[in-house]
């Protein structure tokens, strides 16, 4: 509840109090007066007694709701001596606060968390649509990039405070210690090869090795002369040239020769030797205690323990906290700007991409089953806790301030249907005297 709504609804509350006051007190002032006026005028008797059982049955009906309202949250007697099945039915809400959080947990359950009932509203419901339309519009995609230009500073404030950074640091340097890279980076090999990633990177790779030779091809003469001076034959290969054999040449032509072989072969000895090496790198890598692994595992222990890495590793992420921070700062922020974008983009996406949406829907509407399931019990616990945990009085306030204003308004009611059953009843009564 908002700070503008709870003095709205104690405003209503107090007016609905007043009004149902004035009308109880109405009737009465007006049933003591038709009882005067009866014994000073004696000749309108009848036309009076049926206004006064009007007015009586107003009074009653108006003493009888006030009394009904009250017993729900107090006992109107106080301190009075009352017969006990009187005083065991006032207080009922506070009495019955118990029974009341329990009847609530059920129903929440029962209506809104049951694995059935989400599982039944999922079904209707087009949650990547609705969640594409609300990303792409730039009002809303806006609002997301202002929520993450005012945390994101006060998450690197507090993470660069140098008891935060220590501890920070501390832990991962631990946990990098204590994790072996080795079973990582199996995985990580065992992944690119069942999925033939490795095919995909090395076909990009002798590509992009292809097209680069036949298009710096002075670059190329440079590495060959590099190449040939560093093996100490570039004197043999210039002493060649004057017989008209170009060595560089034919050794970049035969080096493209071999190039389109293993480009157009699929099954060539050189891809099928990548692949047999990455295997045979992946089994090794599994067991903790080989040569490769306990190579590995040495090389980060080392470079965990060089300062010279911790401090440049410490610099470089508050270099780039300080640039992200200063950037997400400016008004015309770059970072802001593109994500922002991206948000939209990713909106626009699920709009067109409608298996996408499909499959999303789907893993939605499982993952929201399982955790109603499985975590439906826990939230009902919880509000059952905190409704227990109320103090009787301020239940009481919280609830008259919710529906209590239209709770007193039925006093108003019950002054008016009653007074209009006894002016019924009480013409009713004079018809039947007149004509018996």
């Amino acid at each position: 509840m908002t700070s503008d709504t709870q003095p709205s609804l104690i405003n209503s509350l107090q007016r609905s109090k007043r009004l149902a006051t004035i009308a109880l007190m109405m009737a009465v002032v007006a049933w003591v007066a038709l009882m005067l006026s009866a014994k000073f005028f004696p000749q309108y008797s009848n036309i009076l007694h049926i206004l006064m059982l009007s007015t009586e049955a107003g009074v009653v009906g108006g003493l009888a709701d006030w009394y009904a309202i009250t017993v729900l949250f107090r006992n109107p007697f106080g301190q009075i001596p009352i017969p006990r099945f009187l005083r065991d039915h006032t207080e009922i809400i506070p009495r019955n606060k118990a029974r009341i959080a329990e009847s609530m947990g059920h129903f929440v359950q029962e209506n809104f968390l049951s694995p059935q009932v989400v599982e039944k509203s999922l079904q209707h419901t087009n949650l990547s649509h609705s969640l594409g339309q609300w990303l792409q519009n730039p009002k809303n995609s806006g609002q997301i990039t202002q929520v993450m230009q005012q945390i994101l500073p006060k998450i690197f404030d507090f993470i660069e405070q140098e008891k935060i950074a220590q501890f920070i640091q501390s832990n991962s340097l631990q946990w990098l210690e204590n994790t072996k890279v080795n079973q990582l980076a199996s995985e990580m090999l065992h992944s690119i090869l069942d999925n033939d990633f490795h095919e995909e990177l090395l076909q990009q790779g002798l590509d992009s090795a292809h097209e680069w030779v036949l298009q710096h091809p002075t670059q190329v003469r440079e590495i060959t002369t590099t190449l040939f001076k560093e093996l100490g034959i570039l004197k043999l290969s210039k002493g060649a040239s004057f017989l008209g054999i170009d060595m560089q040449q034919r050794t970049v032509d035969s080096f493209m020769e071999k190039l389109e072989q293993v480009l157009q072969d699929r099954e060539h000895p050189w891809r099928q030797y990548v692949e047999q090496y990455g295997k045979s790198l992946m089994l090794e890598l599994q067991q903790d205690h080989s040569t490769t692994s306990e190579r590995l595992n040495h090389s980060k222990n080392a470079l965990l323990n060089s300062p010279q890495l911790v401090n440049f590793m410490s610099s470089a992420v508050v270099i780039l906290f300080n640039a992200i921070k200063s950037d997400l700062a400016k008004t015309d922020s770059g970072i802001a700007k593109n994500v922002q974008a991206a948000i939209e983009t990713l909106g626009e996406n699920l709009l067109q991409h409608q298996e996408v949406g499909a499959l999303l829907n789907q893993r939605l509407s499982t993952l929201a089953v399982h955790f109603s399931d499985r975590y439906s019990d826990k939230v009902i616990r919880f509000i059952s806790e905190r409704i227990h945990e109320w103090d009787s009085t301020d239940m009481i306030a919280k609830i008259e301030n919710e529906v209590g204003g239209d709770l007193h308004m039925i006093r108003v009611n019950g002054v008016i249907v009653g007074s209009c059953i006894g002016l019924a009843l009480g013409t009713v009564r004079a018809l039947v005297d007149y004509a018996f």
